[in-house]
């Protein structure tokens, strides 16, 4: 049993507190939230009697002495959460994005080095079934060398709250999911990007709603994004609509369950190489799966001496990169060469 301390009791906290609760064998000892009521309704509905409730993390955290801090602040309070617990000696697992700058997030990264302790952060969309089954797909070679990305996300939803003033919203708060699907399906990092930001007239975002990315891959595949968040009407799934096109063959996905693949067969067929369906490949004992579970569960495994998790913040800060290069684009008009 490993003792945990969460932080940040908003909407996205539930799935934390209910991904502990079947994983059975973390006791969450402390709840913090700068209102301390919110902390005390959590206990009450998990049912957490022994847990402490607190509004000051630094007083839990020496009270309780825990071995896990579950993150789920604001991204403005990240960075100081993230190294209070790293600081106490907690492995910890944090929500995206990783940091509001690439220095605070290259800072964290040496932390969790120095302190010998690991940090990740949640990238759920990781963790579908449908992205590990392209993802085994792609890695077989059926359809040759992954020659492009592209991608949709189309979506109207009124948060309320801090979304609605952030800047950059779309890229900083939930393109980095679908940035960092691609780098995981393509198996690759990105070099460079090109971007660009607006608002529509009827958006009800402060800033940078609706946004366009082209990046390019170390490999040379090119990574191409379209996407909106005041976007009404036909919406796209919350994973994107997804087409992958390789050197010998395409797979679409529509973000739901509907994946198909096609791959070159000998001949032609008129003007066009002949191509076959192929089957995307069903789950296996290997595959890791289950959302905010799935990234606990690794998380936890290595935090008791396992792998390290893919999320791990050094690498999880190569996704981070993709976004501050669209941004840095996006601001300044000009291709941007994506460093970490």
């Amino acid at each position: 049993m490993q003792r945990a301390v969460l932080v940040g009791c908003g909407a996205m906290s539930k799935a934390w507190f209910e991904a502990a609760r079947t994983m059975g064998d973390i006791e969450i000892v402390g709840v913090v939230d700068l209102a301390k009521e919110r902390a005390q309704a959590r206990i009450a509905e998990f049912g957490l009697t022994a847990a402490i409730a607190s509004d000051n993390l630094s007083a839990v955290l020496a009270k309780t002495n825990p071995d896990l801090l579950f993150d789920v602040v604001v991204p403005a309070a990240r960075y100081a959460t993230v190294a209070a617990g790293l600081d106490a000696g907690c492995h910890v697992l944090s929500e995206k994005p990783m940091a509001e700058t690439m220095e605070e997030a290259r800072d964290l990264v040496g932390r969790a080095g120095k302190a010998g302790r690991i940090h990740a952060v949640v990238q759920n969309r990781r963790y579908l079934a449908q992205i590990r089954r392209i993802r085994q797909l792609v890695a077989s070679g059926v359809i040759g060398e992954v020659t492009s990305l592209h991608c949709d996300f189309f979506l109207g939803p009124h948060f309320g709250g801090f979304r609605e003033e952030m800047r950059h919203v779309l890229f900083l708060d939930m393109a980095i999911h679908t940035f960092d699907a691609a780098r995981f399906l393509a198996g690759d990092a990105a070099s460079a990007v090109y971007a660009r930001e607006w608002e529509p007239g009827n958006s009800w975002y402060s800033q940078g709603s609706s946004a366009a990315a082209i990046f390019e891959f170390t490999t040379g595949a090119v990574f191409t994004y379209r996407g909106s968040w005041c976007a009404d009407g036909l919406r796209t799934s919350w994973e994107s609509s997804w087409r992958i096109v390789g050197s010998r063959g395409t797979i679409v996905w529509d973000g739901h369950d509907d994946m198909r693949a096609e791959a070159v067969t000998s001949g032609k067929d008129g003007l066009f190489s002949g191509v076959t369906a192929v089957e995307i490949p069903p789950l296996d004992a290997s595959h890791r799966i289950g959302g905010h579970l799935g990234v606990m569960q690794d998380f936890i495994a290595a935090s008791r001496g396992g792998d390290a998790p893919e999320t791990a913040g050094s690498e999880n800060i190569k996704s981070l990169a993709m976004v501050f290069g669209a941004i840095q684009s996006a601001e300044s008009g000009r291709r941007i060469e994506i460093t970490i």
